[in-house]
Parts: structure tokens; C-alpha cells; sequence
């Protein structure tokens, strides 16, 4: 990492809403690491990923390196690349977010944007809710099989 670069981290949970035009303000601690333009794509979890262009063009990267003879990796690219857009904030800190995506996150009014470290979530209220209740019962169980990984 050169001097001038810093890593993007992003963390908090926010609420906000989608407005009649598909426009989300992105919360303000948020905006300085994003910058103006940055990408959306379709994430795990019927939520979407945002990236800054830097993570974004490291998480490129990686996935160039995945063995295209294979076909979930070929599946995967298709479906992270495929699905992705380059966005950028307007002057009240909004950004518009391309139907496809909404729609795949099933993004209707009230939102849910948290940070995870490298990148940005945008959910549902509901499926975050949802979410949260299911994984929130097994925390613990997540916590001891990640455990493994020598946190």
C-alpha cells in the first residue's frame, strides 16, 4: 500500500429511504471513503455491495485470478460482474441506484445501509430484519466455526 492510499473502512448501520426515483442518500460518514463515483453490484444475501473504485479494482483483480475452466467461478463472474454499475453522489449526497439492482434486493422505501469493512451494504428494512433475527439465534455457533480461522 502506497503512503497516500487508505484502506476503506466502513462500519455502522444506518436507515434511510429510496425515493420515488430510485435516489438513496448514502449516509455522510460514508461519503469521503466512497467518493464521488464508486460501484454497486448484486451481493450475497439479496443485498447489494458498494465499493470504493480502489477496493473495487483490487476485488477485480482477485476474481481475474479465479480459473475460468471452472464453472462457479465463470457463474460467479458473471453474476458479480454482470450486475454491477458505476454510481455517483449528487450535490445532496444522493446516489441513483439502477432498477436491476433494487429490484434484486427487493429496495422499496425504507433501507438499511451498514459498513463492513471494505464495503457497503444496502438492504431491505425487511430482509435486513429478517436477516438479523436469523443470524442473531446462531451468532455464537458463527463466532466458534470462524474462531477456527485465528481471529
Amino acid at each position: 500500500m502506497q503512503g497516500s492510499e487508505v484502506m476503506s473502512l466502513f462500519m455502522g448501520e444506518y436507515q434511510h429511504a429510496v425515493d420515488g426515483k430510485g435516489r438513496l442518500i448514502m449516509p455522510a460518514k460514508f461519503r469521503d471513503e466512497l467518493g464521488e463515483r464508486f460501484v454497486v453490484t448484486r451481493g450475497l444475501d439479496n443485498c447489494l455491495f458498494v465499493y470504493p473504485l480502489h477496493e473495487w479494482n483490487i476485488l477485480e483483480q482477485k476474481l481475474k485470478a479465479l480459473p475460468f475452466t471452472k464453472a462457479d467461478a465463470r457463474a460467479f463472474m458473471r453474476f458479480f460482474f454482470s450486475g454491477a454499475a458505476e454510481c455517483e453522489l449528487d450535490k445532496q449526497g444522493r446516489a441513483l441506484i439502477p432498477n436491476n439492482l433494487r429490484e434484486h434486493a427487493k429496495l422499496n422505501k425504507e433501507v438499511v445501509v451498514i459498513g463492513v469493512s471494505n464495503r457497503v451494504e444496502i438492504w431491505s428494512m425487511e430482509v435486513w430484519q429478517q436477516y438479523s433475527e436469523q443470524t442473531n439465534l446462531s451468532f455464537e455457533s458463527i463466532a466458534e466455526k470462524i474462531m477456527d480461522i485465528d481471529l
